[in-house]
């Protein structure tokens, strides 16, 4: 079954920008938020050691930015979960349209790297395992992939829904 936006077994980006900086108009319209918004193609193959590689990435800025980065930025996810849904864009690509907030996600990103790799040195250490607390999906993704080739652990996920949880085992 073909998705929309997906061509040839890719994203198809052009149609996809062109409705997503309409759908966010009228979004940021309704709700009124002072925030403004810039939607990127972003060009050129993943690097390897790249964890994430958005193909297009939607940024926000302005006075009202502060209220999307609370709670863990919970308003940024969600906009960015309303944009993949009433886009129908197909689940294996919702890692390649990204949302960012005053570098939220980087900066997210780099802390999930610097905690997998720290737990993972005290998996080694102390051939105990470690349990994350329960994250999202794409937050597990990164775990996963960052201990991917650590020697002397494996990762897994437990539990279901919102408490779902990456475990790291010493092997």
């Amino acid at each position: 079954m073909e998705h929309r936006f997906i061509k040839d077994g890719k994203l198809d980006r052009s149609p996809l920008v062109a409705e997503l900086r309409s759908f966010l108009g009228l979004l940021l319209a309704k709700t009124r938020l002072d925030v403004q918004f810039d939607v990127k193609e972003i060009a050129g193959p993943a690097a390897a050691e790249e964890v994430e590689r958005a193909e297009v990435l939607v940024t926000f800025h302005g006075r009202d930015q502060e209220i999307m980065l609370q709670q863990h930025a919970e308003l940024l996810s969600a906009i960015e979960y309303l944009a993949h849904r009433c886009l129908q864009l197909d689940p294996h690509f919702y890692d390649h349209v990204q949302f960012d907030c005053g570098d939220f996600r980087a900066t997210r990103l780099e802390e999930l790297k610097l905690s997998a790799k720290v737990a993972a040195q005290r998996v080694i250490e102390t051939r105990q395992e470690f349990r994350f607390n329960p994250m999202s999906p794409r937050e597990r993704r990164v775990i996963h992939l960052v201990l991917q080739n650590v020697h002397g652990v494996r990762t897994a996920s437990e539990g279901a829904g919102d408490h779902r949880q990456v475990v790291i085992f010493p092997v």
